[in-house]
């Protein structure tokens, strides 16, 4: 074993929940390493203002994810961004985690934050204009489409009640679904169906975004009829899912049918010594503080793993 390449913990992913784990971990004085494919600071840095931090009035989610990092580098955290993962061996007292570079560090334990990503549309134009008029998150960006006309794609629970909070914005909400019948409980579908700012087009899908500097139109496509119209809006929000970002994690944990990494109350998975945080745990809500919750969790909780494993291996050692 490499001594040099031996961490207590290892986290995998820079984003607030990974974080927040590194920060509580290096001030116990836990020699932790933090690996990040991108750079550091996950879905939290594309957020271009967070309101509801508490006690932060308002930051952009760049400059959080930036004093993160700083927290975590001021109590001794290492930080490996645009690090890609190739091999992880969880099991056993020694866990290993290869990078692309060919480089293998060891721990104690293994702290999981790889995050998640939203269900894209996939189509023409959405990559140019998301932060743009394109948003997948209502509380993160309802505030700027204030006295404005939107578009909510979906049609389970998150697409109905999302829509109903957005109304305390926009001026009038149009909800596009794919099919004749929504997938929500149906306390959403009578909330949503009695608010007179919402609008349905129901059995269509966007085919397109348009715009110049800013997203202006979007093609609405009638599945049955194969119908476009070119529909004038301010902004799309798109609430068809959420997709963890656990595709290496496949028979190394226990995942659920949504591919979300099982814990337990205290972050722990299915194998001693590997805990998960952050979105890409089962889960309802995903917010930035619910990440640093459940960040903490697992850094308290792998923290007491640490020290139990080290106590153990000294009454060893005096036992001989």
């Amino acid at each position: 074993m490499n001594t040099n390449n031996h961490f207590d913990a290892i986290i995998i992913g820079g984003g607030p929940a990974g974080m927040t784990a590194g920060i509580y971990l290096s001030r116990a004085r836990l020699n932790t390493l933090i690996i990040s494919d991108g750079v550091p600071g996950g879905q939290m840095i594309l957020t271009h203002e967070i309101a509801n931090y508490p006690g932060v009035e308002s930051i952009s989610g760049y400059q959080l994810s930036n004093i993160m990092k700083k927290q975590a580098k001021s109590f001794g955290c290492t930080i490996k961004g645009n690090s890609q993962v190739t091999d992880l061996q969880l099991e056993g007292e020694i866990k290993s985690v290869t990078l692309s570079d060919g480089t293998t560090y060891t721990s104690n334990v293994i702290i999981l934050t790889p995050g998640g990503r939203s269900r894209t549309l996939n189509v023409p134009g959405e990559a140019v204009f998301k932060g743009q008029g394109i948003s997948y998150c209502a509380t993160c960006d309802g505030d700027f489409f204030t006295g404005k006309e939107i578009v909510v794609v979906g049609g389970g629970n998150s697409a109905l009640e999302e829509a109903v909070s957005l109304t305390k914005y926009a001026t009038k909400v149009t909800i596009v679904h794919q099919f004749d019948h929504f997938q929500a409980f149906e306390y959403a579908v009578e909330e949503a169906k009695a608010n007179p700012k919402i609008h349905f087009i129901m059995e269509s899908t966007i085919t397109g975004f348009h715009g110049n500097e800013k997203l202006e139109r979007v093609d609405i496509k009638n599945l049955k009829t194969g119908e476009v119209q070119n529909f004038a809006t301010d902004g799309v929000f798109i609430f068809i899912g959420y997709v963890p970002n656990t595709e290496f994690l496949r028979g190394k944990v226990e995942l659920n049918q949504w591919n979300e990494i099982v814990v337990n109350s205290d972050m722990a998975t299915s194998i001693p010594g590997v805990y998960a945080a952050g979105d890409s745990i089962v889960k309802r809500y995903r917010q930035v503080t619910t990440a640093v919750g459940d960040g903490t969790i697992a850094a308290l909780a792998a923290s007491g793993y640490i020290h139990q494993l080290k106590s153990r291996h000294l009454h060893e050692t005096l036992a001989h």
